[in-house]
């Protein structure tokens, strides 16, 4: 009998089959946790206790606020967010000394001064044990994310070679038609087929994004290189060098002065993030979120020194092309860019992502078996 020839499909078809058996519980547990991440902010609010607020009378000024937590002894305010919502309360930033690396949260009642801290549940400790197996696999960091970061790259691999099979060897429609649906009326193999097959195709292209943008923090090298392509620093958190003035004690203005202010520069509604003046920094530093923004995500930032003088105004809307991709790296790779609806794409896609190992492994079987 004449022997086939070794073709390329051929040779996709073994590196996309032995890349996934030699990665797959890796993947499987990666992919899991990054579905149960998806959704991690409405998890934690979910199970966390929260302050009704009842918008009646007037709000206390954040001075007076500050000095509520301060008298009850809390700790020392370095921050603070304002909520869009009147029925929200306000979120501080307290520490107790200098040596806390991100200080505590605390809610405050704008209207009643009422103070809640806000303490950890159930929920973030399981989340931040999703979060070590997704970055980590729950093992040190130094050995864990290297890892994760190889399963990426062969998770890129598999995804491009299974959009290269997906294709049909001939190329007409009605082969195509057979690769977008699943023929649920077929035997449990056929059935598990097209699970791979389809659902994989649908979901490579999140999977793709997701993968190109996850390897950032796994690789040093890497993220340098991405920024270096893109000609932009990613994960740059520096703020503007700013030209700042000593300030004359007499001149300095309150944090509602400051708030203020910077809701007349950053004249829409919007969560409002203010980060007070301190020894580093010796000015007021804002961030804002447009409601009615395309994105839940994006936002300008405002620098103020403690005199009210404007130092610097960052939009968003007019930053170059390639400084909005690398500012938004993070948002991508988790699905929160476009707020809940690319949350749901991203999850649906995570999900079918984490059925993949599986039922590419049960396809392996069936075909050891029928030779």
């Amino acid at each position: 009998m004449k022997k086939k020839p070794y073709t390329f499909r051929k040779l996709i078809n073994d590196i996309h089959l032995w890349l996934g058996l030699i990665s797959g519980i890796i993947l499987f547990l990666v992919c899991l946790s990054g579905t149960i991440l998806t959704f991690e902010h409405e998890i934690k609010d979910f199970f966390s206790d929260n302050i009704v607020v009842e918008p009646v009378g007037q709000k206390e000024t954040i001075t007076s606020l500050i000095e509520t937590l301060e008298a009850k002894n809390v700790g020392y305010v370095t921050g603070l967010k304002i909520p869009d919502s009147e029925q929200a309360p306000y979120e501080f930033t307290v520490k107790k000394d200098e040596k806390q690396r991100r200080g505590t949260t605390v809610l405050v009642n704008p209207y009643t001064s009422k103070v809640k801290s806000v303490s950890e549940t159930g929920a973030d400790a399981f989340l931040l044990t999703m979060f070590k197996l997704h970055r980590w696999l729950l093992l040190d960091m130094k050995i864990g994310r290297p890892i994760v970061g190889i399963a990426t790259i062969i998770f890129l691999l598999l995804s491009i070679s299974g959009i290269i099979l997906w294709f049909p060897k001939k190329m007409k429609w009605k082969n195509f038609k057979q690769g977008f649906k699943i023929k649920t009326k077929a035997n449990w193999k056929r059935i598990n087929h097209d699970l791979h097959n389809t659902l994989g195709f649908y979901a490579s292209i999140i999977i793709l994004i997701m993968g190109i943008t996850g390897l950032c923090w796994s690789f040093e090298g890497y993220r340098e290189g991405l920024g270096n392509l893109i000609g932009v620093k990613i994960f740059d958190r520096s703020n503007p060098e700013l030209s700042i003035e000593k300030d004359n004690q007499n001149n300095i203005i309150s944090i509602d002065e400051a708030v203020a202010l910077a809701n007349e520069k950053l004249d829409y509604e919007g969560e409002l993030m203010v980060s007070l003046p301190n020894k580093k920094d010796n000015y007021f530093s804002f961030r804002k979120y447009n409601k009615s923004n395309w994105s839940p995500v994006t936002s300008d930032r405002l620098y103020l020194s403690t005199s009210g003088v404007v130092l610097a105004v960052d939009y968003f809307a007019d930053k170059p092309f390639n400084e909005k991709v690398a500012s938004l790296i993070r948002p991508i790779h988790t699905g929160e860019v476009y707020g809940l609806t690319s949350k749901i794409i991203y999850f649906l896609a995570c999900l079918i992502a984490t059925s993949l190992p599986i039922t590419g492994t049960i396809i392996w079987i069936n075909k050891l078996k029928s030779k």
